[in-house]
């Protein structure tokens, strides 16, 4: 936890969990759905909450935890248009009726258009406990701030993460970046949608996170209790750079695999390695 005088901004993450695919990895890579981080940034009255998660048994204890904090949510903040961050509002908001799904327009447009053409396969839809009433979009948000208890936390459309048209959430007076997932921390990155100029672009973002001049950096994706460290941003366009250079010298899903496990093998979820080194064969 961090905070000054008035505003605190805290972070929760829903550990990995595997799932049934169809899809066949080599042996040792278990389908697993990477963890999800969601952040609080509380005022003395009011919170905002940046991204949600996807099943019931994450986002029921994501609202315990949220509810500890004694504290009025208004708004949910959704970065970006992968469902994993926004289907699981509608169950937030039985707890926190007052809480609004929030989305830039570009964002807002991306889950219909991912559901049409099939993009979200890549994030294993078919997993227990979804909502049964279907997804509920959240609402336009045509600013470029929030007001929390007089505090501006700045809504930025940072342009290419692991998703085209990715926001970010600045708190400056934290010196603090709920980054959705233009930053990883400690996780492989999900490459699979991108090429290696959408990578150059996606790089170009996380430069924009790092000019704000952060202290703490919120991975959307990040490993259960891993600092939320500035770190982060560097460590995550060393990992694009690798991998957009060993996707240009290789001919096959397992030469990327192979080679970017030997640099960054420490991160968590190998199977989105695989995923993106699959994808990488096919389009770059």
């Amino acid at each position: 936890m961090s905070s000054d005088s008035e505003l605190s901004i805290n972070v929760h993450v829903a550990p990995m969990r595997g799932f049934v695919t169809s899809a066949a990895p080599p042996a040792g890579i278990r389908p697993m759905w990477s963890p999800l981080s969601s952040t609080l940034i509380a005022g003395e009255r009011d919170a905002i909450l940046v991204d949600t998660t996807i099943t019931y048994d994450q986002v029921d204890p994501l609202a315990d935890w949220v509810e500890r904090f004694g504290k009025q949510v208004v708004g949910v903040v959704i970065t970006h248009g992968h469902s994993d961050y926004w289907i699981g509002l509608p169950r937030l908001q039985e707890r926190f009726p007052h809480a609004r799904g929030l989305a830039t327009s570009d964002v807002l447009a991306r889950p219909v258009r991912g559901d049409r053409r099939g993009d979200a396969g890549l994030l294993a839809r078919p997993v227990p406990r979804r909502d049964p009433r279907g997804p509920v979009l959240p609402e336009l948000f045509d600013g470029d701030s929030v007001d929390l208890d007089g505090h501006k936390l700045r809504v930025i459309d940072i342009g290419q993460g692991d998703i085209e048209h990715s926001t970010i959430v600045h708190v400056p007076s934290l010196r603090a970046v709920a980054a959705g997932d233009v930053v990883y921390n400690q996780v492989h990155m999900l490459t699979a949608l991108t090429d290696a100029t959408a990578r150059e672009a996606w790089i170009a973002s996380i430069d924009s996170i790092a000019a704000l001049d952060p202290d703490i950096v919120v991975a959307g994706h990040k490993r259960v209790g891993a600092p939320d460290s500035r770190d982060t941003i560097e460590q995550s366009e060393r990992y694009l750079r690798d991998f957009s250079r060993i996707a240009a010298e290789s001919d096959t899903a397992e030469q990327i695999v192979a080679a970017m496990l030997e640099l960054h093998g420490d991160r968590d979820n190998p199977y989105t390695l695989w995923a993106s080194a699959q994808a990488a064969v096919r389009r770059d």
